[in-house]
C-alpha cells in the first residue's frame, strides 16, 4: 500500500507563518501599560505586583484603566484568530471550516493561538515579560469557539466570587483547558490538543508566583478599590 503524503501548499505554509508572527506581534502590545499612561497618567509596572494586566490596572489606575485594558486584550484575541483563520484558509488550505477540530488540519489554528499568548505574556515589547494571560486566552477562545468561552469565563466568575481570590479562577480556567477541548472536541487531532494544553498550563506556569502566595497565605484578595501599595495579581 502507498504512503499517503500530506502536501500544504507553499503559500498556506507563507500565510501560516505570517499569522504566527503577526499574532505575536500585535497580541504582544501592552494595552495596559498603554492604556495606564494615557487614562491614568500611572506606570503600573511601578506599582502593585508591576503586571501590565487587568487585575493590576485595576488596583492601580482603576476601573476604568482595568475596563479598558480588559477590552482590549480579550479584543486582540478575538481578533488574530478570526483574521488568522480567513488568511490562512484564502490563500490555500480550503475552506475556514476546514480548520474545526478533527479536519486533520485543526493544529493550524492552534499553533496561531499559542503565538496569541505568548505575544501577550512574553511581550516583544517589553523585553520579552507581559501580562498572565487570563484576558488574552479568554479572547483566543471567543475566537476559536464562543461557547468554549463563555465556559471558562463561567468557571472563573464562579471561582472569583467563591474565593475573593482572581488568581483561584484563573489558574483553574487555565489548567482545564486540554479537558475541556477534549470533551467539546473528541475528534480533535493529539497534536491540536497537545498545543492547547501547552496554551492552558502556559497560564498556570505565568501563575506560579500567586500560586506560592495562596500556599504562604498571602495572596491579596480582589478589591475594587485603587491601591498602588498591594502586590500580586492574576491577569
Amino acid at each position: 500500500m502507498d504512503a499517503v503524503v500530506v502536501s500544504i501548499p507553499t503559500s498556506a505554509t507563507v500565510a501560516l507563518v505570517a499569522c504566527i508572527i503577526g499574532s505575536y506581534l500585535i497580541c504582544g502590545i501592552p494595552f495596559g501599560l498603554i492604556l495606564g499612561r494615557i487614562m491614568g497618567h500611572v506606570d503600573i509596572r511601578k506599582s502593585g505586583s508591576g503586571n501590565i494586566g487587568t487585575t493590576n490596572a485595576l488596583r492601580v489606575a482603576g476601573p476604568k484603566v482595568a475596563a479598558a485594558t480588559l477590552l482590549f486584550d480579550v479584543l486582540k484575541g478575538v481578533i488574530c484568530i478570526n483574521i488568522s483563520r480567513f488568511v490562512i484558509a484564502a490563500v490555500g488550505w480550503g475552506a475556514p471550516r476546514g480548520f474545526e477540530a478533527g479536519s486533520g488540519e485543526d493544529w493550524v489554528i492552534a499553533l496561531v493561538a499559542l503565538a496569541c499568548l505568548y505575544g501577550h505574556i512574553f511581550s516583544p515589547y517589553l523585553k520579552f515579560h507581559g501580562g498572565k494571560g487570563i484576558a488574552t486566552g479568554v479572547g483566543i477562545l471567543f475566537g476559536y469557539f464562543w461557547p468554549l468561552a463563555l465556559i471558562h469565563l463561567a468557571i472563573f466568575i464562579v471561582l472569583v466570587a467563591i474565593t475573593k481570590y482572581v488568581s483561584v479562577g484563573s489558574i483553574a480556567t487555565a489548567a482545564v483547558v486540554p479537558l475541556t477541548m477534549y470533551i467539546a472536541f473528541p475528534q480533535m487531532s493529539p497534536v491540536a490538543l497537545a498545543i492547547w494544553a501547552l496554551l492552558g498550563w502556559t497560564v498556570v506556569w505565568a501563575h506560579r508566583g500567586n500560586m506560592k502566595k495562596l500556599a504562604a497565605g498571602n495572596e491579596n484578595k480582589l478589591s475594587f478599590s485603587k491601591r498602588a501599595d498591594t502586590e500580586g495579581d492574576a491577569s
